[in-house]
């Protein structure tokens, strides 16, 4: 499951355990599809109770596009953001902790996380301690 670099900074560990207990849509409609099929045939779903359950279902897979467009324009932004620091001194530390100082030269989407090079290292935008003028 991927998880937002942004929500998992801020929400810490918690979060992503927490997004892995969600009812996601094709586990809804699965189950729906499983009450029909095991209901009782003298006493069926009422009317109601099937709209009322369609409803969610149409709610849920709303909520779940709504927070895929969120997603993607969160993560435009700190694409944006992270070109902005092209042309500025950054400090910031690599892989091994160890600090390192330098100019950024570029910015690149590398299997979905955002990397700056500096100098001839490539850091994580999250990895940025400070930003200086250029």
């Amino acid at each position: 499951m991927y998880v937002n670099p942004v929500d998992a900074a801020t929400y810490g560990s918690e979060y992503a355990l927490e997004a892995n207990k969600e009812l996601g849509k094709d586990e809804f409609l699965k189950l729906l599809v499983t009450q029909l099929q095991y209901q009782d045939p003298f006493n069926p779903m009422k009317n109601e109770d099937f709209i009322a359950q369609l409803a969610q279902f149409n709610s849920l897979e709303q909520m779940i596009n709504l927070n895929s467009t969120l997603e993607k324009q969160a993560n435009w932004q700190l694409l944006a953001y992270a070109s902005s620091l092209i042309g500025r001194n950054v400090t910031a530390s690599d892989d091994g902790g160890k600090e390192l100082s330098g100019i950024v030269s570029k910015v690149e989407l590398e299997e979905g996380e955002i990397k700056l090079t500096v100098g001839d290292k490539k850091v994580g935008l999250g990895n940025v301690l400070s930003v200086g003028s250029g």
